[in-house]
């Protein structure tokens, strides 16, 4: 019989067992549900997602037209005749001790009327243009023993179809080998470039002359005249920043014959020919020695230095006059392949106050502050604290105005120096030094020249290169006491092409024994173009290093 628990059990299994029936069934329903709105809905969503384009005009491509802007018409014009120069420097002994030391922006307290060729005097504003544009890495400048190659980017501009390049000094300056790609080689990353040779150079205006071989004309510039451009005009600035060839900046001509003074340990200003145009176009790394164009296509200056704190362009620029360098070029191609300026021997105060004029008894003049001894002016009579106050009767208006007048007479030249001593005018008949020999015994930089063994020129128009008696130390070491040791190898010249280094001992030229700096003269002289030249050498670095032999034709 039933009790009323059983009954209550039973109702409550019956209960259980519907809802799980239910709950079944409603899930069921609800994923059919589910999917058949998905289906649905992605039709539905698929026809959404497909908006009508069909009033949508397809864009097309005018054709190419040529605006009226003439930037780009010079670019067009300049552009093939400005290369990239890239140099390799191999790591070197130095052969005297120097410290490096970092732009100086001091008064000057002295300028000389003649100038130096010693890289010493050059270092301040030589770091300064290494570390901007040659050598962007702001690397080891050479004088030490590297511990690599260094490598250096530049750029330059053909002046002539014959391969003549100028560009800045400092962008080839210490660099064993120079390569130069023009416009239209080929973008090959492994190919360094046409090698190029220096013809000349002029650490004064860190100007420099180099040369390429081409089968036919190449592309150059036209140069302007500096004189002409005026502050406010528009310029371009083409080079390779960064070593990104064919790279063009506008500006205008900010400011002209600026300077920027480098004073020495000596006080004495290396700047001094170097009078630039001011432009905001922006320059950077690898610019250096590029042109600076005006708006009739013409180069009126050369980009050398900026003024920065971030090692790129703040638009402050710096480049050389083209008057300038037309000067300095014609010089550098000529048969000395040098600068060559005029002196009187003496070193003045740049910049005097108006109450020194008044104490002494002038208004326009320069106070001499050293003669040097062997110098035009000592020889003549002037002495220190005499003011200069005319040049063959003409005024002599600045420090600027004196070194500019003399340093362009010829050297064995006489001139009639106009003078106050004592508040007494005289005259006095000086004659025209070279500027580079005087400047080195004003700065006392002769004395540098007993220390050391003599270098001899003989060979260095021929071969490229300059030698010296074997040092005692070095013959004591590897047992060579006759014979010549290349002192310097002049890039791109025939022994560097052959490969005679520096350093090198040579014994034998063409089977002629080199005893002495004689015996090599004589042996060097009788060589001609075409002739084949074969050097015996041996390694200054160890004993008994056996003979190896290098050779080549000559040029």
């Amino acid at each position: 019989m039933d009790t009323p628990t059983s009954k209550l059990k039973s109702w409550l299994r019956g209960m259980r067992s519907h809802r799980l029936t239910t709950t079944f069934a409603l899930l069921a329903t609800l994923s059919a549900g589910i999917l058949v709105g998905s289906v649905i809905t992605r039709g539905v969503s698929g026809k959404e997602q497909a908006p009508d384009s069909s009033d949508a005009k397809p864009l097309t491509i005018p054709a190419a037209k040529s605006l009226s802007n003439g930037f780009s018409q010079i670019a067009k014009q300049v552009g093939p005749a400005v290369v990239n120069i890239n140099t390799e420097s191999l790591p070197k002994q130095s052969q005297k001790p120097r410290g490096r030391r970092g732009m100086q922006r001091n008064p000057t307290p002295g300028n000389p009327d003649d100038g130096s060729g010693d890289d010493d005097q050059q270092n301040d504003m030589q770091d300064f243009f290494n570390r901007f544009f040659g050598n962007p890495g702001g690397g080891d400048d050479g004088d030490g023993m590297g511990g690599s190659e260094r490598r250096a980017l530049g750029s330059g501009f053909i002046v002539d179809p014959r391969g003549y390049i100028i560009t800045n000094n400092h962008v080839v300056d210490k660099a064993d080998k120079i390569y130069v790609k023009l416009s239209t080689d080929p973008d090959n990353p492994t190919d360094p470039g046409r090698a190029a040779k220096v013809i000349g150079t002029d650490k004064d205006t860190d100007i420099a002359v180099i040369k390429i071989e081409s089968d036919k004309p190449l592309p150059s510039v036209k140069l302007g005249n500096s004189d002409g451009a005026q502050v406010g005009d528009w310029v371009l600035a083409i080079g390779s920043p960064f070593g990104l060839s064919q790279t063009v900046s506008a500006g205008i001509v900010s400011a002209k014959n600026r300077s920027i003074d480098e004073p020495t340990p000596s006080g004495i200003s290396q700047s001094q020919f170097q009078r630039f145009i001011q432009t905001d176009a922006a320059i950077n790394p690898g610019n250096s020695g590029g042109p600076l164009v005006d708006m009739d296509g013409e180069v009126v200056g050369m980009n050398t230095a900026i003024y920065t704190q971030s090692m790129g362009s703040q638009g402050v620029g710096f480049a050389m006059p083209s008057n300038i360098i037309a000067n300095v070029y014609n010089m550098l191609i000529g048969p000395e392949h040098k600068v060559v300026r005029g002196s009187i021997g003496i070193s003045f105060q740049s910049a005097t106050n108006s109450a020194v004029g008044r104490i002494y008894g002038f208004k326009n003049g320069i106070i001499v502050s050293t003669i040097t001894p062997s110098g035009g002016a000592a020889k003549a009579g002037i002495k220190p604290g005499d003011v200069i106050v005319s040049i063959d009767g003409r005024p002599i208006k600045d420090g600027d105005d004196l070194v500019n007048d003399i340093s362009a007479r010829k050297v064995g030249s006489t001139i009639k120096l106009g003078y106050l001593r004592d508040g007494k005018q005289n005259s006095a008949d000086v004659t025209i030094g070279d500027r580079a020999k005087t400047y080195a015994d004003l700065t006392g930089d002769n004395n540098d020249d007993d220390n050391g063994p003599q270098e001899s020129d003989a060979g260095q128009a021929k071969l490229g290169i300059t030698v010296s008696t074997i040092p005692a130390a070095v013959a004591q070491k590897t047992g060579i006491s006759h014979g010549v040791i290349v002192m310097t190898v002049r890039p791109g010249s025939f022994a560097d092409e052959i490969g005679l280094a520096k350093g090198a001992i040579i014994t034998e030229i063409n089977k002629k024994p080199v005893t002495d700096e004689n015996s090599y003269r004589a042996i060097v002289g009788a060589l001609k173009s075409k002739d084949d030249v074969v050097f015996v050498i041996h390694s200054p670095l160890r004993k008994d290093s056996g003979n190896s032999y290098v050779g080549g034709t000559l040029p």
